[in-house]
């Protein structure tokens, strides 16, 4: 897109088109695109506000409330809370009173819900979230069963001739956003129910329509799902979907630039699954290339990088991670993100066999866990404070926190998490000397390591586990909805395995 000539004639056209409001408002729109492309901001927010107040002065609060949401879209994506709060307030006022078609009020309903379901998320507030993502599952209902020929007549007026989605990629969003909550919160299953039906509904669209909102669409639900499969111990699903993903990324040149460093980043996580820590080593630092190095997706690469670290015993590379990794300087806004870095440093803590400085961080990691419902990193904190209390040698106090682990793990389900409680569970029962349940946790441990060993072979003869040793093809990001895309993915991904044979 040769933007520098397209914008002169966009702002001269504009100009011309005073009297022509449906133009009019289309070049309006035209140009703010263009502008957020380039992630000038300022200048897409201005002509969303230009466009506002024409079509006020149109009588017209539909695409008014176009105008204002979208205003309120770009502020969420440069994380302009003032400007966000101000928008999403005067539209959730207007869209209250608002008096056209049922089916345009519910259209900016789903809309305004969705900008509010996204916001919580980038600020990894799972629990939080949970009423307005049900309002949200309920408007979307409401516009499914809403037909075109209950409508009243189009309205005349011409500033009105706009769509923000058709209902069918409505419907496939609002699964999007339920699975990123999902996602957050630790319910795999949920996760993975959601994503096979959006998948489904895509293949159906896609006989029909090819809009490429709908491959982006597809390349977001699967790297959520790739993530899910690595959780739950799928590790020979996940690698086939990342070579399906990079299949989606050729579908359309424009994904390359935006995902990249999403896909280089689930390449890395599925590498250190596969415990290949180099390929994950040189995954990441692609990822953090491709990222610009800022963002919430690039405070998720630093977090498991220095996970990497911690298990290849690389201080001294450790240590040039400590200010990013940092919980009170971490550069995000996440509260989700902050918990997973106060895991990290007590994990390196007890890698150190530092365990009072371990407790102190895996505390406050669980405290704000617990606020917010971010179940597995509630599960991997207290796996983990049990293991410091094994290792101080307080058997009941490790019991206490192992048990609920295990029970936790086993709703999300974490295979990871489920595999190492058990091994400490075995070893809790036999210093106790309780036989039955030393036998119970020596079985379930036993059948969670015989699972992941069979699927680490599988994956491991898999032709796509070549895609740990390769560097996509792909360029570097220079469009906005990468950020979108990455600031949901705040669940930290470890093998906790690995972690307990190296230290047991």
């Amino acid at each position: 897109m040769q933007s520098q000539l397209a914008k002169p004639i966009l702002r001269h056209a504009i100009e011309m088109s005073q009297r022509a409001p449906y133009w009019h408002c289309r070049l309006l729109f035209q140009l703010a695109q263009i502008h957020a492309l380039e992630k000038d901001m300022v200048s897409a927010m201005s002509l969303l506000s230009v466009g506002a107040d024409y079509a006020a002065a149109a009588r017209s609060e539909y695409t008014r409330l176009l105008f204002l949401l979208s205003k309120g879209m770009l502020a969420l994506i440069e994380r302009n809370i003032e400007m966000v709060s101000e928008c999403m307030g005067q539209a959730g006022n207007l869209i209250d009173h608002f008096t056209g078609s049922p089916a345009h009020k519910e259209s900016l309903k789903v809309f305004f819900l969705v900008l509010q379901v996204c916001h919580y998320l980038m600020a990894g507030q799972v629990k939080s979230v949970k009423p307005v993502l049900k309002q949200l599952q309920q408007s979307i209902q409401t516009i499914t069963q809403i037909h075109t020929e209950d409508e009243p007549p189009m309205s005349s007026n011409p500033v009105d001739q706009f769509h923000w989605l058709p209902k069918e990629h409505m419907c496939v969003l609002v699964y999007l956003v339920t699975v990123m909550h999902s996602m957050q919160a630790g319910y795999m299953d949920k996760a993975q129910k959601y994503t096979d039906k959006a998948l489904m509904q895509i293949e159906k669209l896609k006989m029909l329509d090819t809009h490429p909102l709908l491959l982006t669409f597809q390349l977001m639900l699967l790297e959520h799902i790739i993530m899910c499969r690595l959780i739950m111990g799928h590790k020979s699903i996940a690698i086939q979907e990342i070579f399906q993903a990079c299949h989606v990324c050729q579908q359309q040149p424009r994904l390359f630039s935006m995902h990249s460093a999403q896909i280089h980043t689930l390449i890395g996580l599925y590498a250190m699954s596969m415990n290949c820590m180099e390929a994950a080593e040189a995954q990441f630092k692609t990822a953090l290339e491709h990222s610009s190095g800022e963002g919430e997706l690039a405070g998720f690469i630093n977090l498991n990088l220095a996970i990497v670290y911690l298990r290849m015993n690389r201080q001294s590379d450790l240590h040039r991670l400590a200010e990013v990794i940092d919980p009170d300087t971490l550069h995000s806004h996440s509260h989700s993100m902050k918990a997973a870095a106060f895991f990290v440093k007590g994990l390196q803590s007890f890698f150190e066999a530092n365990y009072v400085d371990a407790k102190r961080f895996l505390r406050e990691t669980l405290k704000m866990a617990n606020a917010e419902d971010v179940n597995r990193l509630t599960s991997c904190s207290l796996v983990l404070l049990g293991h410091i209390f094994l290792s101080l040698g307080n058997n009941q106090e490790a019991m206490n926190l192992v048990t609920p682990a295990m029970q936790l793990a086993g709703k999300i389900p974490d295979v990871h998490v489920q595999l190492w409680a058990s091994s400490l569970l075995k070893d809790l029962y036999r210093l106790i000397g309780d036989s039955v349940n030393e036998a119970e946790g020596y079985r379930m441990h036993t059948s969670f390591s015989q699972s992941l060993l069979r699927d680490h072979f599988q994956s491991s003869q898999l032709s796509e586990h070549g895609l740990i040793q390769k560097q996509l093809n792909v360029h570097l990001p220079q469009v906005w909805a990468k950020e979108v895309a990455a600031a949901v993915i705040t669940l930290l991904l470890t093998d906790e395995y690995s972690i307990q044979q190296k230290l047991l």
